[in-house]
């Protein structure tokens, strides 16, 4: 497609929003009804447009994309309380990330009051098998889906505490099942520790997860461990506030 044909699709796709005839579309766009016709059956058959009596609305596709986009917005809202929470408990720093294909991307960041800021940020992408939340939402796999995950992904190393070996990942993502949280022993960044446990949607679907992170002179592992219990239930109560019971 050229620019200018870009720019008219997207142009009849905006008008959709408010209009539904032809003739109103080809009215606020400025374009031929006969061209406004022919973008609307291409759109119709793509899905972001369907039939109705008195001409078009937007289809399913745009819903479906809206949905996507959406949801982490609505996510964040609902978390943000029992994150704040959390954070106020264990004096960590508490992330909330939501999975986007094969990586997890953070979405919502409560920092301790210390007087040094993580280097995570909003928006930052991070893998999934070296991180807490990562961990926890891999455990949730059924062994194909994991198969498959290690085949697309590598297990690339990002510190010499990153577990790159697909056997000794499945042994410890056993161990998660087990305890229903995870843990970072400075595997996705030098010097930070984190326990992380899973949230799911109103289906059950686990769309990514919290942690409370710290620095690895502030917490041993053992210390971290006996944090699980309450980073899970934290979880839980996030996975309740987007409706799963």
């Amino acid at each position: 497609m050229t620019d200018t044909a870009v720019e008219k699709t997207l142009a009849v796709l905006e008008a959709l929003a408010d209009h539904t005839r032809i003739t109103d579309i080809a009215r606020v766009t400025g374009l031929p009804k006969s061209t406004v016709h022919r973008l609307l059956q291409t759109m119709v058959d793509r899905g972001f447009a369907t039939p109705a009596a008195d001409g078009y609305l937007t289809g399913p596709r745009v819903l479906a994309l809206a949905g996507k986009v959406l949801r982490p917005v609505d996510t964040v809202e609902r978390a943000r309380p029992f994150l704040r929470s959390l954070q106020e408990s264990t004096g960590c720093t508490v992330h909330l990330a939501v999975l986007y294909g094969d990586e997890l991307v953070y979405v919502d960041k409560i920092e301790a009051n210390k007087p040094y800021r993580m280097a995570s940020r909003l928006g930052m992408s991070l893998p999934a098998h070296g991180t807490a939340i990562g961990k926890a939402v891999l455990a949730s796999l059924p062994p194909a889906e994991l198969d498959a995950f290690l085949g697309r992904t590598g297990l690339p190393g990002r510190t010499p505490k990153t577990i790159t070996s697909g056997p000794r990942l499945k042994a410890q993502l056993t161990r998660v099942r087990r305890s229903r949280f995870a843990l970072d022993d400075e595997e996705n960044e030098v010097g930070v520790r984190c326990v992380g446990a899973a949230v799911r949607d109103h289906a059950g679907v686990v769309i990514g997860g919290l942690s409370a992170s710290s620095l690895a002179m502030e917490h041993s592992l053992p210390e971290l461990i006996a944090l699980g219990p309450r980073v899970l239930r934290a979880a839980d109560e996030v996975s309740a506030a987007l409706g799963w019971v």
